[in-house]
């Protein structure tokens, strides 16, 4: 590419190929990355997170204008009139608003949850699926959006437990577990088992273990998994019970009552599976 007379031109040989190309780039030039964020004019990309996608227009609430002053009562109520038409406009259909219903408590769930925007990406996408099958009739937006929200982060490899979950929803607990199967069926979702060595990172940063900790902590899971300890048990309890066994053996300072409370599980959960996972370490004496 030749830009300087605007022709594609063979490197071997020097045959004009094409001549007289349309330049497509923008008019203006920027010499840094700060220079070329100022003078871009393009917008937000696409997401699926908004139920218009993004395309559409927000109106700011504040009633100033380009430069800051205060608008006056007729400009102010000219305004909240557009706002109001561009609301209605943004949602045109119930389907529209049951999306945006849905969008806002998933993003609203995953803030909560501390998951990346790629899982909340996830779940949008898993939801629209869900609207577009008519999957919803007999269900709530809360439940199916809650359902979507659990699946996308066990496909991400960043799972939260039925209980987190269940802490930042508006739905009971055997629902979410029931919706979240009967979406997964119907959509034909590939939902592995959850790995209890998922959790350890997250419970290892909360309670401020070193890495020497949890990676203890991992190769007790991995022996557990060697012996077919795991089978059959919670993976958060096994996660949990790791990162305690790993604290101990690593001489570092945490309690029961504190991986209890990171994990949201019973103290007597995790003294089972202590157990369970030192005997399973063959090369360690049996607590």
């Amino acid at each position: 590419m030749d830009d300087e007379h605007g022709e594609t031109v063979c490197e071997d040989c020097g045959l004009v190929v094409e001549s007289d190309e349309i330049d497509r780039g923008p008019e203006w030039r920027a010499f840094d990355s700060s220079e070329k964020d100022e003078k871009s004019r393009v917008g937000a990309p696409t997401t699926n997170m908004m139920h218009d996608k993004g395309l559409s227009t927000n109106i700011d609430w504040r009633d100033k204008d380009a430069y800051g002053n205060s608008l006056s009562g007729k400009q102010r109520q000219k305004m909240q009139r557009l706002r109001k038409w561009n609301e209605r406009f943004r949602t045109r259909d119930s389907k529209e608003r049951n999306l945006k219903q849905a969008l806002g408590e998933i993003d609203r769930m995953a803030s909560a949850l501390g998951l990346p925007e790629n899982v909340r990406e996830t779940a949008s996408v898993i939801y629209r699926r869900a609207l577009d099958e008519d999957l919803l009739p007999g269900r709530s937006i809360e439940g199916v959006s809650t359902a979507s929200v659990y699946a996308a982060a066990r496909q991400a490899g960043v799972p939260r437990s039925l209980d987190e979950i269940t802490d930042v929803s508006r739905v009971e607990k055997s629902e979410i577990a029931r919706t979240y199967r009967y979406v997964v069926r119907e959509l034909g979702l590939e939902v592995k088992p959850a790995d209890p060595e998922s959790y350890v990172p997250r419970f290892a940063s909360s309670l401020e273990l070193s890495d020497e900790a949890e990676h203890r902590a991992r190769q007790l899971l991995q022996n557990a998994k060697e012996q077919g300890v795991h089978s059959g048990k919670s993976p958060v309890g096994l996660a949990a019970a790791a990162v305690y066994a790993a604290a101990l053996l690593t001489n570092e300072k945490t309690t029961q009552a504190a991986v209890s409370e990171v994990a949201d599980i019973s103290e007597v959960t995790i003294r089972n599976r202590y157990h369970e996972l030192l005997e399973a370490e063959q090369d360690l004496p049996v607590a």
